[in-house]
């Protein structure tokens, strides 16, 4: 039963909503706009954000509910040693599905919102930590790549701290390993000074190849 709600949250977290939304709203295909990535910041530059909120809070939802709800239905019992262990890999699995998404070539987004909503239903605390960073670095730099990065890196630390060095700590340290990873070239761009600040007019449309 595990590995059924293993693969399942690997598909439900490969859900594309903002290459959903763009389909709905706009009939484009949301990976020739913009930075081409299918997450909700790309989502708010070009199609607005009232298509990006209901893609953010899905995709939060996509890392949390796995690791929230699937523990009690997988028939491991709650005081075996690998009952929180599955908790870990359902929202790891979700997260992977929103970066590497099936549905459309096996592309997706950078990960984060998906990985907000596992440390929501694991570790809140180093959620509004990794939060409220992500939240003045955007409003200092308006650079979201750097700041997610930042944000993910701040997490483990807080963690350590309120939680100790356990499942969650290295579950965190995984994650904003994988965040880093995911923004691979945002960092190229950030060391040549190329990266796009947030500020593009809401709603604006670039053409393909286009940096937000």
């Amino acid at each position: 039963m595990p590995w059924v709600l293993l693969a399942a949250s690997y598909l439900i977290g490969a859900i594309p909503s903002s290459f959903i939304g763009g389909r709905l709203v706009r009939g484009i295909d949301l990976r020739q706009h913009g930075s081409g990535n299918l997450g909700a910041t790309n989502a708010f530059r070009v199609l607005g954000w009232k298509v990006a909120l209901p893609v953010l809070v899905f995709d939060v939802f996509k890392g949390w509910f796995p690791a929230f709800a699937f523990p009690a239905w997988d028939g491991v019992p709650p005081d075996a040693t690998a009952a929180g262990g599955w908790a870990y890999a359902y929202g790891s699995a979700a997260i992977l599905g929103h970066v590497f998404s099936p549905y459309v070539a096996f592309k997706g987004g950078k990960g984060v919102a998906t990985s907000s909503g596992l440390l929501l239903a694991l570790a809140p605390w180093g959620l509004l930590a990794g939060f409220l960073t992500w939240i003045a670095l955007v409003r200092a730099t308006r650079i979201v790549s750097l700041s997610s990065i930042v944000a993910a890196l701040i997490v483990p630390v807080v963690v350590a701290f309120v939680y100790g060095i356990g499942p969650v700590f290295w579950l965190c340290i995984a994650v904003a390993g994988f965040v880093v990873f995911a923004h691979r070239s945002n960092l190229k761009r950030l060391a040549r000074g190329e990266e796009a600040r947030f500020g593009r007019k809401a709603g604006e449309v670039p053409g393909p190849g286009v940096q937000p």
